[in-house]
């Protein structure tokens, strides 16, 4: 603790106010709130802490606090200042997805669309939905029930679904405000629970329609019933009453919290939204911020109602929230809460236990692989790759892995300099140099294993870099591919062996991870240089995409930005199925990781 903090901390007031936590480079880190300022930042910085909490205090060289008049005005200012720092150990909400919703639109001809967008623009929202696809459903019942416009943009005549009776056509023929308005009431209407009384009266229809022998409206209309059943009917029912709610629940352990809401939309449990993260501050607290920044950040609708367990300081929520905060104490809605609560308890002692699982199979297949080539364990690998596709802008990349796992912070990627022409050989030697030299004059921890994607040439060139320049004797293995430039074989020794290793095992599932990591990200550093011509060849390599989808793409979205900022739904109306869509979406979006240095 340096003397700046010290001389803050004896200063601290005892009222309530945000502090916000800064780093060496000045950025905020961490943004907290408290109803007493100098009890929680003070406890920063006594006692021990647990590993991420520690990691938190070790990165503070100084903080700022603002006193509030409230705790209310605390929890408020705190959420504003996140979203404005965005800090790093702030992490709540950043990988909530989110649900689809109908909207009709506040247009002069109104349109019924699926979005998963909410904003202020006068249109009616409804929903969350539990996917795209019950959206859709639901969509595609009230187009034949309701013929509200479809198209974008208005054409210059009737199109397909006029003819079918699911437009009225305001492109040719004049709709009156009123007729439109007629429309909207009655999707309303619909959505809010109307759907039974709409069937009912299609029922009559029906009947009047089979008595008149008009057989044919009388199956349409029959048809009409038998889709608003299996489309609004399939969900089972939660409460007797018709009120939307969400009902939240929170668990906490070992510094972690697991958050589960359930959105009940009229009467009915519809879905669940979950999330799981780190903490720092008090648990209700955080349960409080929460809750807050679920509805102010993400923009979540407000339901009527928002239910929450015992001991939660409802007047506080009630006070930042546009709606109305309940406990309940017995009955349906204290089951959804305590079941809540419960899935939210059960989903954290899960990550637990896939984290002993994974940490544990992860450090044995290091283990095993340090007794497979007869050394010492080896918790530091660094792994190379070269890249010259088609001999231009060749580059080199190293990843670094820590008992089994990827350290990103530490990666480093190398522009080739010396070398003329696509010369794996001596490209290697450059970088094995480059690195090892640095690393030996930085005093820097060297590594346990060093991997090369190649075999015996590449193996041999970087051996004698770093033995008979470099002085070194670190462990070297190679990585060889088969001709589906998948990994096949673990090379070893003087000459170079091959390791023979179970293709099941967690020690081959372990070099493979690393070769493909290695290989991801010289390739996407090899992208970034190849300057125009980068943008068509970001979307190489994505199973389904051809040349015809990648032009497709390229002309709709007009920019890599703005396909990678695109929802697979957007994609799949080009005719792209949806498991492409979404390959396309993660491709895009793990190249965009935080790039580490050059060296």
């Amino acid at each position: 603790m340096n003397q700046t903090i010290q001389e803050k901390l004896a200063v601290l007031p005892d009222q309530p106010g945000c502090y916000l936590m800064k780093d060496k480079n000045d950025t905020v880190i961490y943004v907290g709130k408290s109803k007493v300022l100098k009890n929680r930042v003070r406890s920063y910085f006594r006692g021990a802490h647990d590993g991420k909490t520690q990691r938190l205090v070790q990165e503070i060289v100084d903080f700022e606090y603002i006193v509030t008049t409230s705790e209310m005005e605390a929890l408020i200012l705190e959420m504003n200042l996140i979203k404005k720092y965005d800090p790093k150990y702030n992490v709540l909400l950043k990988d909530d997805k989110t649900y689809p919703y109908l909207k009709v639109t506040a247009e002069k001809q109104p349109r019924l669309i699926v979005t998963r967008k909410i904003k202020k623009d006068k249109g009616k929202y409804f929903g969350p939905y539990p996917n795209v696809l019950a959206a859709r459903e639901t969509k595609k019942l009230l187009d034949r029930l309701y013929p509200l416009r479809k198209c974008n943009t208005m054409p210059d005549r009737v199109c397909l679904y006029y003819h079918m009776h699911q437009c009225l056509g305001p492109c040719e023929y004049p709709v009156s405000q009123e007729t439109n308005q007629n429309i909207v009431q009655n999707i309303t209407s619909f959505l809010s629970g109307g759907h039974k009384e709409i069937k009912k009266d299609l029922k009559k229809k029906m009947y009047q329609a089979s008595e008149d022998l008009d057989f044919e409206r009388a199956k349409e209309l029959r048809d009409q019933i038998e889709h608003i059943e299996s489309v609004m009917e399939q969900q089972k029912m939660t409460l007797n009453d018709q009120v939307d709610r969400d009902v939240f629940g929170y668990a906490y352990d070992k510094g972690w919290m697991c958050v589960q809401v359930f959105f009940v939309r009229q009467g009915k449990l519809i879905e669940r939204d979950i999330a799981l993260f780190p903490f720092f501050d008090d648990a209700e607290e955080t349960f409080l911020s929460y809750i807050g920044r679920f509805y102010l950040h993400q923009n979540h609708p407000y339901p009527k109602q928002i239910l929450v367990p015992v001991a939660t300081n409802i007047s506080l929520l009630e006070g930042v929230l546009d709606t109305k905060v309940h406990i309940p104490m017995r009955g349906r809605k204290k089951e959804l809460v305590e079941l809540a609560m419960k899935n939210a308890d059960i989903a954290l002692k899960e990550k637990f236990a896939l984290i002993e699982q994974d940490e544990e199979r992860t450090i044995k297949a290091v283990e095993k692989l340090g007794e497979k080539l007869h050394i010492e364990t080896p918790r530091r690998i660094e792994a190379f790759d070269n890249s010259n596709i088609q001999g231009t802008d060749p580059v080199s990349a190293m990843v670094v892995f820590i008992d089994g796992k990827p350290q990103k912070k530490e990666y480093r990627k190398y522009k080739i300099r010396d070398v003329k022409g696509p010369d794996d050989y001596e490209t290697m030697r450059e970088v094995i140099r480059r690195r090892y030299k640095r690393v030996l004059k930085e005093e820097a921890p060297l590594p346990d294993l060093i991997m090369v994607d190649g075999s015996k040439g590449q193996m041999s060139a970087a051996i004698d870099v770093l033995e008979n320049e470099l002085g070194l004797d670190i462990p070297l293995c190679g990585l060889a591919k088969d001709d589906k430039h998948k990994t096949s074989e673990l090379l070893y020794g003087e000459p170079p062996q091959v390791v023979e290793l179970d293709r099941k095992s967690q020690v081959f599932y372990l070099i493979q991870r690393v070769q493909e990591e290695v290989h991801r990200f010289a390739i996407t550093f090899h992208r970034q240089l190849r300057g125009e011509g980068a943008i068509q060849s970001e979307l190489d390599g994505i199973e389904g995409v051809g040349q015809k989808r990648r032009r497709l793409l390229l002309r709709h979205f007009k920019s890599i930005e703005e396909i990678r900022r695109a929802l697979p739904e957007d994609i799949t109306k080009l005719g792209i199925p949806f498991p492409v869509a979404q390959k396309v979406i993660e491709h895009l979006n793990q190249d965009q990781q935080e790039e580490p240095a050059e060296e």
